[in-house]
């Protein structure tokens, strides 16, 4: 495939970039300003534009896909290039959703917490030998970057954002990648330039988990009252997992967690933590982790 980048260089952009590279697709891209360390890491693929600024002449007819960035106006000249000539145009949360729709794909949504969550995840997988697809809102240690994409891995790991897709797109992120299984960790009026009363920002994740595929699931933290009536009383035919902050108890600064294995010392602390471990856990578990191999 040939791809181009409209506004490269941000955090998510560029890391999606580096994958489809990877992945053997000729990558091209334009940005007005490119910051470290996504300016390194596109010059060392190859893929920093030679000039910044935006060039029309970069878009031809050749092009499979151009993707578009947030930082992008509606008014970019590379964007009303590719209209004028009809080349698919996606945004960031459209082409993971191109790239995943034959996977599982489970995505990590909640106001706070969705980044440690994706991250408990993934550290597991990986610790599994299990292999995924995975977008993370967040540069992981232990993990190359934030974008991997492949044709063979049967999983999708999506960080669910709530903030808007693009210029042309006026939708949150998280409702273009419709999960089989989905978390979400709680709602605290979040976005307020872009949601300014606290019911238009329930209602963001309201629609998140009707789009959930039927015959999916959503994990809950029941703790949050209002996540939990909204999960609760929707009428989407999926299997509902509710979890709460588990059991544990702190001695001489280490945390010991309540298992069936007795008391088990971990390196995560602080109740938040905790809760958001009991998350992760729970799609550990559904995409095939058993509960020892978690902790």
């Amino acid at each position: 495939m040939k791809i181009h980048f409209i506004a490269i260089g941000g955090s998510a952009m560029h890391n999606l970039a580096l994958a489809l590279a990877d992945k053997g697709c000729e990558v091209t891209g334009s940005d007005d300003v490119i910051f470290e360390p996504s300016k390194s890491r596109l010059a060392n693929m190859g893929l920093l534009p030679v000039e910044f600024g935006w060039f029309p002449e970069k878009i031809h007819q050749e092009l499979d896909a151009v993707i578009l960035g947030m930082h992008a106006k509606a008014d970019n000249p590379e964007l009303l290039r590719a209209q004028q000539m009809e080349v698919p145009i996606y945004s960031y949360p459209e082409f993971l959703y191109e790239q995943s729709k034959n996977k599982t794909r489970v995505v990590i949504g909640g106001s706070h917490g969705k980044t440690t969550i994706t991250a408990m995840i993934l550290h597991v997988l990986h610790y599994c030998d299990i292999d995924t697809d995975y977008m993370v809102g967040a540069q992981l240690e232990g993990f190359d970057r934030m974008v991997h994409l492949t044709e063979t891995n049967d999983f999708m790991v999506l960080e669910g954002d709530e903030y808007l897709s693009s210029a042309l797109d006026p939708r949150p992120k998280f409702h273009l990648y419709q999960p089989n299984i989905a978390l979400l960790s709680g709602i605290a009026w979040d976005h307020i330039n872009v949601f300014p009363t606290f019911g238009g920002y329930v209602e963001q994740f309201r629609i998140f988990v009707d789009q959930i595929v039927k015959g999916g699931s959503i994990t809950y933290n029941a703790e949050d009252e209002t996540l939990k009536q909204l999960v609760e009383s929707s009428e989407n035919t999926i299997r509902k997992f509710p979890y709460t902050t588990p059991h544990y108890s702190v001695e001489d600064g280490t945390t010991l967690l309540d298992t069936l294995e007795g008391e088990m010392p971990i390196e995560v602390f602080g109740r938040h933590n905790l809760n958001n471990l009991a998350g992760a856990k729970w799609i550990c578990q559904q995409m095939g982790v058993d509960e020892a191999d978690f902790y």
